[in-house]
C-alpha cells in the first residue's frame, strides 16, 4: 500500500492499495465452509483487528466501535481458542448455497478471413473444447455480411438461425426470434419443455454436443458474400456481439459466463462500423479522433457501450482476441472488455504463435481439474471513519451502492459507490483502490490511532460453489511533521503504479500535455517533501525506498501509455487495458522494462537500461512485458552470421547465443497473453524495439564525445537531464515555501 498523510488532488502520492482478489497466499488457512459473521452497524466482517470479551458474549468492531453478540456457533470463542478470521488477515469461506451451473462460453467466429485462417481458427477452437472440463456448456455464432446462430441441441443435420448483420436487434428481438428460454425450466408449452425448445438448442455441454460442434465446424466455409476489388469483406462486429449477449442474458443470467470473439477485420457494417467498405479508406488514428476527423468513432463507441451495459448487467464477460495486420476497432469496444473484466489479446494472425499460445494458456485448468477463473464476482470495500472511497481503477464496473464511506468531494476512476461489479476475475486481475482522508483539518490523530480497510471480494468459483474472500489491513495514522515514519511507508512500487493508472485514467478527459504537466508537479512536490538537499545538485538524495521512484515517471511519461505517438488506437487500447487489471510487478515492467546482459568473461547480470548497455561482444534480454527481445551485439551478430557458433572448438559462442533464447522462452511460456518474441541485431532494423525503451543517454547532440559506441537519434531528454532539471525545481520549491 502506498501511503501518504494527505488526501484529495493535493497528495503527493495518492492514499491507494493495489489489491488481487484471488491471490494464491501460501499461508491462507484452510476453506471456511459457513457464513461470515458481520457488524450489525456497519456491515464489516469479523476479523483479527476485533476485539473479543468472551466473558460479555461480544465482539467490538474496529471500523465503528459497535458492539455485538458473539454467535452462537462461537460460544467456545477465547484467547486461546480463536476461529481463523481471528487470526489471518485475509480468509476465503465457502458460502452455504445451491451449486451455480457450469460456467458457459459463447464462441463468435469471424468468417471474412482467407481459408487458411478460418481453418487455423477452427483448429483452435476444437482444441479449446478439449482443453476444458466436459460439463463446461458451449456455443457458437458465426458472422461475415449476416449472423449465424448455430444449433448444438439438434444432431439429425447442420443447423442454423441466419440473422441480418445490418439491423440493432434488441435484446427482447433476440430472445423472441430465437425462441429462447431459460435454461432447466420446467414449463411446458404444447406437450414440450420450453428449455427443449429455447436455449439448449445452441448451449450444450460439451460431454453431449462435442460430436456436432465438431460437424458445424468443419462445415463452415468462408463468408459467402462476394467482396468487391478494392474493398474490405462486409462485417458485422457489433451484431455478432449483440446477439452472444443476448443469447447468455436471456438464458444464463446471473450465472458465470462468457463470449469469446475472435475478429479478423474491422466492423464495416452499421451498426458499430469503424470504417468504410473501400480499402482507401484508412482507419482512424488517434490526430483523427482528436480532432473529430473520425466520421464513425462517437456512433460506434455508443453502440458498443450498450452491449458492454448489457453485459454488466448480466455478470458475463466479453473477451475479444483479435488477428489482423490492420486494425479491428479495439479502440470502440474497450468498454465492452475493459468493464465486464475481459482480455484483449492481438496477433497479426490466427497462425501465429501470440494468438495460438494465449487462446491454448486461456482455457487452461489448475491442478483441480477446473478453470482458473471465476465469475459473477463483486467486491467491496469497507474503511474505517477517518478515510473514505474515492474510487477504483480495474476491470470493474459500478453497483451504484453508496453509503457514508464514500466519497463525495475527490473520484478516482470509478468512484461514487463501495461496491463494484466483476463479471470476471483470475488470479492475476489487481485493483487500485484510491481513497480520501476526510479529517486531517479537523481534528489531529491521537497517538496509535490506526486506521483500517477491508476488502470482502464475492465470486462464483468454476466448480460451482460461492465464495467469499476477506482481506483485512490496519496501518497507524501519524502526523504530517513526522515526515521520516511517512516517508518510511510509502511503497515505490505500488506508488509508481498507482500513479501511472490514474494517468492513463485521466486521458480520458484531458489532453496528454496537461497530464505530463500534473505528472511533473507531483514528482516535483515528492521531492521537496522527502528528499534531503545540499549546496550542490549532488548532494541531492533521496532515502532508499524512494531513490527509483524519479526513474519510474521518467519512462511513464515516455512509455506507450501517455505518448501515443507511432501508436494505432487499438494498440493504445490493448496496452492501457493490461496496465488497469495486472499486479505491481507487471504493471512495473510494462512502465520500466528489465534489462539482462550476456556475454563470454562474466555471469548474466542485471544491466542499465541505458543505450551505454549495448556492447559489441554482449547480447540484451529486454522484457517489457508485452514483447521479449534478445539483442546480438555488432561483433557476436557478425560471428553468428559467419557460423562460428557451429565449429565445435567455439562451444562458448554457442553456449552464449542459448542462453538468452532459453531465458526468453521460459519467460514467455508462463506468461499471458503471450509475448512476442524478437530477434534483433546491432544495426538492424528489429534494434529500434530495443532503441525505443533505453535512456538517450547518448544521441547525436553528443555523438562526437563517444565515438563509434551506438547512440539513439532522439530529441528526447536523457535522465540525466530529467534528473538534473528535477533537482533543481525540487530546490526552488522548497526555497519558495
Amino acid at each position: 500500500m502506498a501511503v501518504v498523510e494527505v488526501g484529495g488532488d493535493a497528495a503527493v502520492i495518492p492514499f491507494a492499495a493495489m489489491y488481487t482478489p484471488l491471490k494464491n497466499l501460501q499461508n491462507m488457512p484452510p476453506l471456511l465452509r459457513y457464513e461470515p459473521v458481520n457488524c450489525k452497524t456497519c456491515t464489516t466482517l469479523l476479523n483479527p483487528y476485533c476485539r473479543i470479551d468472551p466473558n460479555q458474549k461480544i465482539w467490538m468492531c474496529p471500523f465503528c466501535s459497535g458492539r455485538n453478540p458473539i454467535p452462537p456457533q462461537y460460544s467456545e470463542i477465547a484467547q486461546n481458542n480463536l476461529p481463523a478470521e481471528q487470526i489471518f488477515t485475509t480468509v476465503e469461506y465457502m458460502l452455504p448455497r445451491p451449486m451455480a451451473p457450469p460456467p458457459a462460453f459463447v464462441f463468435v467466429l469471424d468468417t471474412c478471413v482467407s481459408d487458411a485462417e478460418l481453418r487455423v481458427a477452427k483448429e483452435s477452437l476444437m482444441k479449446a473444447i478439449s482443453l476444458v472440463p466436459p460439463e463446461t456448456i458451449v456455443g457458437l455464432v458465426s458472422f461475415g455480411k449476416n449472423v449465424n446462430v448455430h444449433v448444438l441441441g439438434f444432431t439429425d443435420s447442420v443447423k442454423s438461425y441466419v440473422l441480418r448483420g445490418d439491423k440493432d436487434y434488441t435484446s427482447q428481438n433476440i430472445k423472441d426470434l430465437l425462441n429462447l428460454g431459460i435454461i432447466g425450466a420446467q414449463a411446458v408449452q404444447g406437450g414440450q419443455s420450453v428449455a427443449v425448445q429455447g436455449a439448449t438448442r445452441f448451449l450444450q455441454p460439451i460431454s453431449e454436443c462435442e460430436f456436432m460442434f465438431t460437424s458445424v465446424l468443419e462445415d463452415l466455409d468462408k463468408d459467402p458474400w462476394p467482396v468487391k476489388q478494392n474493398q474490405r469483406p462486409k462485417r458485422c462486429n457489433y451484431t455478432a456481439l449483440s446477439v452472444a449477449v443476448a443469447l447468455l442474458e436471456s438464458s444464463y443470467q446471473g450465472y458465470g459466463a462468457r463470449v469469446v470473439a475472435l475478429l479478423g477485420g474491422p466492423p464495416t457494417q452499421d451498426p458499430g462500423k469503424v470504417v468504410k467498405l473501400e480499402l482507401g479508406d484508412t482507419l482512424r488514428s488517434h490526430a483523427d479522433i482528436e480532432r473529430d476527423y473520425a466520421p464513425f468513432y462517437r456512433k460506434a463507441v455508443k453502440a458498443f457501450d450498450t452491449i458492454a451495459t448489457r453485459a454488466v448487467n448480466a455478470g458475463h464477460t466479453i473477451d475479444v482476441f483479435s488477428c489482423s495486420l490492420d486494425q479491428v476497432g479495439l479502440y470502440e469496444m474497450r468498454s465492452c472488455v475493459d468493464r465486464t473484466g475481459g482480455y484483449f489479446v492481438t496477433s497479426e494472425a490466427f497462425s501465429h504463435p501470440m494468438f495460438k499460445k494465449s487462446f491454448e494458456m486461456f482455457f487452461k485448468s489448475n491442478a483441480e481439474g477446473k478453470l482458473s477463473m471465476g465469475f459473477q464476482g463483486s467486491m467491496e470495500i469497507h474503511c474505517s471513519r477517518e478515510i473514505k472511497i474515492a474510487g477504483v481503477i480495474g476491470p470493474v464496473a459500478s453497483m451504484n451502492k453508496s453509503g457514508s464511506n464514500v466519497s463525495q468531494e475527490v473520484e478516482y476512476g470509478i468512484g461514487g459507490t463501495n461496491t463494484w461489479r466483476m463479471c470476471s476475475l483470475d488470479p492475476s486481475t489487481t485493483l487500485s483502490a484510491y481513497f480520501e482522508v476526510v479529517n486531517q483539518h479537523s481534528s489531529a490523530f491521537r497517538e496509535g490511532q490506526h486506521r483500517y480497510v477491508q476488502f470482502v471480494t464475492k465470486y462464483q468459483h468454476a466448480d460451482g460453489t460461492y465464495r467469499c474472500r476477506v482481506t483485512t489491513n490496519a496501518g497507524l495514522w501519524t502526523e504530517g511533521s513526522n515526515i521520516n515514519q511517512v516517508r518510511s511507508s510509502i511503497d515505490q512500487e505500488a506508488a509508481a503504479v498507482l500513479v501511472a493508472r490514474l494517468s492513463v485514467w485521466k486521458t480520458e478527459n484531458e489532453e496528454a500535455f496537461d497530464i505530463l504537466r500534473w505528472l511533473d508537479r507531483k514528482l516535483i512536490h515528492m521531492c521537496s517533501r522527502f528528499a534531503t538537499f545540499g549546496e550542490t545538485k549532488e548532494a541531492f538524495s533521496l532515502p532508499v525506498n524512494l531513490s527509483l521512484y524519479p526513474q519510474f515517471m521518467f519512462n511513464l511519461r515516455r512509455s506507450q501509455f501517455l505518448q501515443v505517438f507511432n501508436y494505432s488506437p487499438d494498440e493504445t487500447a490493448y496496452y492501457r487495458s493490461y496496465l488497469n487489471r495486472e499486479n505491481t510487478e507487471n504493471a512495473l515492467l510494462m512502465i520500466q522494462p528489465t534489462l539482462i546482459s550476456y556475454n563470454m568473461s562474466s555471469p548474466p547480470a542485471p544491466a542499465l537500461l541505458d543505450v551505454s548497455s549495448i556492447k559489441p561482444d554482449s547480447i540484451l534480454l529486454l522484457d517489457t512485458f508485452f514483447y521479449v527481445i534478445v539483442f546480438c551485439g555488432e561483433r557476436i551478430a557478425q560471428w553468428r552470421k559467419a557460423g562460428y557458433h557451429e565449429d565445435p572448438q567455439y562451444a562458448a559462442l554457442k553456449a552464449l547465443l542459448e542462453a538468452p533464447k532459453d531465458d526468453a522462452a521460459s519467460i514467455i511460456e508462463e506468461r499471458f497473453p503471450y509475448s512476442r518474441y524478437i530477434e534483433a541485431d546491432e544495426k538492424g532494423s528489429q534494434a529500434r524495439f530495443l532503441l525505443a525503451k533505453l535512456n538517450p543517454s547518448i544521441s547525436y547532440n553528443n555523438e562526437e564525445q563517444v565515438g563509434q559506441q551506438s547512440l539513439i537519434y532522439t530529441d528526447d531528454a536523457s535522465l540525466q537531464v530529467f534528473m538534473d532539471a528535477l533537482k533543481e525545481q525540487a530546490q526552488q520549491s522548497v526555497q519558495n515555501s
